[in-house]
């Protein structure tokens, strides 16, 4: 079938919407019609120089759509089915098997190698010449994708469908930090450094958590604002004072948890040295460079700790489904943070995005 795609064929993050082959799908595969996407800022840096995706490439990876076809072997859903696409996992790795997919052994290769298994793709150009999707395993910034069973989520059909595709990545990991990894306990205090789309889901998520105290803290007042809407107590503009400091004035002892979703050095030792003795820290990012970052064992010693959190350690399949009760339930009101976008405004989308414009920025297609 014939599809509209934006594809990435540089590093300029402009986009050509082109006219592609879709082949599939295949078994084990299902093929969506999408209705909308998220754009994630990991799209953002997937589409610039420091990609580690091929050219040229369909990225997107918060896609949400209805069910065309199913390949063979596939029974977790059926044409008609209302679903949200998230990330890819093998299904046999011992985090697989222990369902916690997010973080499996392949996570990498899934995400970012975009072809199958077999190595082929499934979209090609006018010309015949070979394009890559899989990004994600669903390549969702296109009129139709491609996504395996494990990385399609059933969703109910009276939820709208076009505001769930951030369920998928952003939303998912704010929330699954806060609940699946760190497990914020009632009456426990936690510091958010960044409240883009991944903060503001970790507020909404303490808040429901009955967290005693949250602390958000970001560079825009606009976010700020609408985090102490969401549920934050206390906000804190980022600026030349030491963050720790700032925190300590509120809390004297530190906070219980810290979540950096920035992947700024300095930021993220700002929130390891804000922890409470036994706090914890959470990073759901890092520098897309590798660059190392520094810590004092000795601030360490009292019991604190540092861990890396992927997707929020989300089960897909358990968890959009309760994000998705919990929003229509009115707890969870993750549309505050939406803006829409044309599909052709996807360029414009990264850049409200990175100015901070939008907080998260979803394609209708």
């Amino acid at each position: 079938m014939q599809i509209t795609a934006a594809v990435f064929r540089d590093a300029t993050l402009k986009p050509s919407f082109e006219t592609l082959d879709l082949t599939g799908p295949g078994p084990g595969e299902v093929l969506v019609r999408m209705v909308a996407t998220g754009v994630c800022h990991t799209d953002a840096k997937a589409a610039g120089p420091e990609s580690m995706s091929p050219r040229p490439v369909v990225l997107g990876h918060e896609g949400a759509g209805v069910v065309e076809a199913v390949g063979q072997g596939v029974t977790k859903v059926a044409p008609g089915d209302h679903v949200v696409m998230t990330f890819g996992s093998c299904g046999r790795c011992r985090s697989c098997e222990e369902a916690e997919p997010a973080y499996c052994h392949h996570a990498l290769p899934l995400s970012f190698g975009c072809k199958r298994s077999d190595g082929s793709s499934y979209l090609r150009a006018a010309d015949g010449s070979q394009v890559f999707g899989d990004f994600f395993q669903q390549s969702s910034f296109a009129t139709h994708s491609v996504g395996r069973e494990r990385n399609v989520v059933k969703v109910r059909k009276d939820a709208p469908l076009e505001l769930l595709g951030p369920l998928g990545c952003g939303v998912q990991t704010g929330a699954g930090a806060v609940l699946n990894d760190l497990r914020v306990k009632p009456g426990r205090t936690l510091a958010i450094f960044g409240v883009g789309a991944l903060g503001l889901s970790a507020v909404m998520a303490a808040r429901l958590a009955g967290a005693g105290r949250i602390i958000a803290i970001d560079r825009h007042k606009g976010r700020l604002d609408l985090a102490r809407e969401l549920g934050a107590h206390d906000v804190i503009l980022g600026g030349a004072e030491p963050l720790p400091a700032q925190i300590k004035a509120i809390l004297p002892i530190g906070v219980d948890y810290a979540i950096d979703t920035t992947g700024v050095l300095t930021v993220m030792r700002a929130a390891i040295d804000s922890l409470a003795p036994r706090g914890e820290c959470g990073f759901v990012t890092s520098p897309w460079d590798g660059s190392e970052l520094s810590i004092s064992p000795r601030h360490l010693l009292l019991g604190r700790k540092v861990r890396g959190i992927i997707e929020g350690n989300s089960n897909p399949d358990v968890f959009i489904p309760q994000l998705v009760d919990w929003f229509m339930d009115g707890r969870f009101p993750f549309d505050r943070l939406v803006k829409f976008y044309a599909f052709n405004e996807l360029e414009k989308a990264f850049y409200d995005s990175e100015t901070g414009l939008t907080v998260k920025p979803v394609l209708r297609m």
